[in-house]
């Protein structure tokens, strides 16, 4: 590990390499938003007035693709805030850092941009910023949990070009829980548990499904008392720990029953085309009326809306006229089934134990490591939510921003197929192994040439489809 600083060569080259594609989804998303006609799609599509002069019009150019579909719902909220029932879907942090950054670093510009242009133009910053710096975090994170730098290297090289790129550019939140996850994994992984708490109560104020990560705590103090290496103590802080992951949730729900659940009138607090708006479409605007979930005994905003306004339920989502959107997300699931499937089949013990007994001290046998199971454990809860419990195309960008497993698996798969991708430099050199992979496509072994041609495939597509209103994952 010597190179882990901030000379390391294999870090400037994802740097490069992760600014380069987001310079290229960037790209690609003016050129496909000219080309093609934009999708009449029924999407939340809030009032505005069209853009009014050059600097409006070029940033609705240029970054006019990055407002789309689910990115309407963080743009609007980033600008009036909470004003319909639906919104209380999407988690606050990222569109309160996209006002601060619009209301703040972009003030400046007020004179030549509108609120909207600077929110786009917040977008678009913030998740390259976020963008890169998750992959940083996923290659430093790989290098301890595999032991292996080449293989974290090429982890943090797949991860610049998955499947989900498109929506780690656009207005999403992805990138943001990407980076808190993997940084709060990393933490972990380090023995700094305090630090990774704060990063994972980050990412539960991104996305919902945040809430997850607390179980990598509980996990290991389950372990701990196993084994009888922890102390009373150490188990209060652990539960401590676990709290403070759920606690963004939980203000959150207040804050949506505080909001939605009010008898108090809100004479002038919405505006008269929001309230066009919400005549038009049936939204429910807060406190008119009081929504039915607020009389139930566990009053949650976020499942009841989920369920009503999209269906989000067990089982909900199979109906014979969802196959298409199976079939969209049918190579994540076979990727993530076959990296669970070879992981348990070479680790029988260790998963017929939960993992619980084995010391994670012990060295490191790099993708079929002991350490790695819990990760494992994980993508396999993410997947089987996944599928059984949510609009299944959307499987791809849940599971490619929330587990780097996959990038693991694929990063063991090719350095397997094609070990020639290293050249004849020893041990320390940056070239970019993907980009030799990329140039020697017609030599490449099938599988490979699969696995890239969907990664490559689901980025290029996605990015036609999705920035003009079509549907995708």
């Amino acid at each position: 590990m010597k190179y882990m600083g901030s000379k390391d060569p294999f870090l400037r080259e994802i740097l490069y390499f992760s600014l380069c594609c987001r310079g290229a989804t960037l790209a690609m998303q003016v050129v496909f938003n000219l080309l093609i006609p934009d999708h009449i799609a029924d999407a939340f599509s809030p009032p505005r007035a069209p853009p009014s002069g050059y600097g409006n019009q070029l940033t609705e150019l240029f970054l006019g693709g990055l407002g789309r579909w689910d990115a309407e719902h963080f743009l609007f909220i980033a600008e009036h805030g909470y004003v319909f029932e639906h919104n209380m879907a999407f988690f606050p942090l990222f569109p309160l850092t996209l006002a601060g950054l619009a209301y703040g670093l972009l003030w400046p510009l007020g004179f030549m941009l509108s609120v909207r242009s600077r929110l786009l133009l917040s977008a678009a910053l913030l998740n390259t910023g976020c963008f890169v710096l998750a992959a940083i975090v996923l290659y430093r994170l790989g290098c301890v949990a595999l032991q292996s730098r080449r293989s974290a290297f090429l982890a943090a090289l797949l991860f610049c070009m998955n499947p989900a790129s498109i929506f780690m550019t656009v207005a999403y939140s992805e990138s943001l829980f990407a980076l808190a996850t993997f940084a709060g994994l990393w933490q972990l992984e380090k023995c700094r548990p305090f630090r990774g708490c704060f990063l994972f109560s980050l990412a539960t104020a991104a996305r919902a499904n945040g809430l997850v990560n607390a179980g990598f705590l509980l996990y290991f103090g389950v372990q701990s008392v196993i084994q009888g290496t922890i102390s009373c103590r150490r188990i209060y802080q652990i539960l401590l720990a676990t709290a403070v992951i759920i606690l963004p949730f939980a203000l959150f729900q207040y804050y949506s029953f505080q909001h939605f659940c009010s008898v108090s009138a809100i004479e002038g607090s919405v505006t008269p085309e929001l309230m066009q708006l919400a005549i038009e479409k049936e939204y429910r605007v807060h406190g008119l009326p009081v929504p039915a979930w607020c009389a139930a005994s566990l009053p949650l905003a976020y499942s009841n809306i989920q369920s009503d306004y999209w269906d989000v339920g067990l089982f909900s989502y199979f109906q014979l006229r969802q196959l298409p959107n199976f079939l969209l997300a049918l190579p994540v699931i076979l990727l993530g089934t076959r990296a669970i499937w070879e992981y348990a089949f070479a680790n029988v013990n260790v998963c017929m134990t939960l993992g619980l007994w084995e010391k994670r001290q012990t060295p490191s046998s790099g993708y079929y490591g002991p350490r790695i199971f819990i990760y494992v454990a994980h993508l396999t809860a993410l997947m089987m939510f996944g599928v059984f419990c949510m609009h299944v195309q959307v499987i791809t960008r849940f599971l490619f921003s929330s587990s780097p497993v996959l990038f693991w698996f694929c990063s063991l798969r090719l350095q397997q197929n094609e070990p020639w991708m290293w050249g004849l430099e020893i041990g320390e050199s940056a070239s970019n192994p993907a980009v030799r992979l990329l140039y020697s496509w017609t030599s490449l072994q099938r599988p490979t040439r699969f696995m890239l041609g969907y990664f490559l495939g689901y980025w290029l597509l996605g990015t036609a489809l999705h920035v003009n209103f079509l549907p995708w994952t």
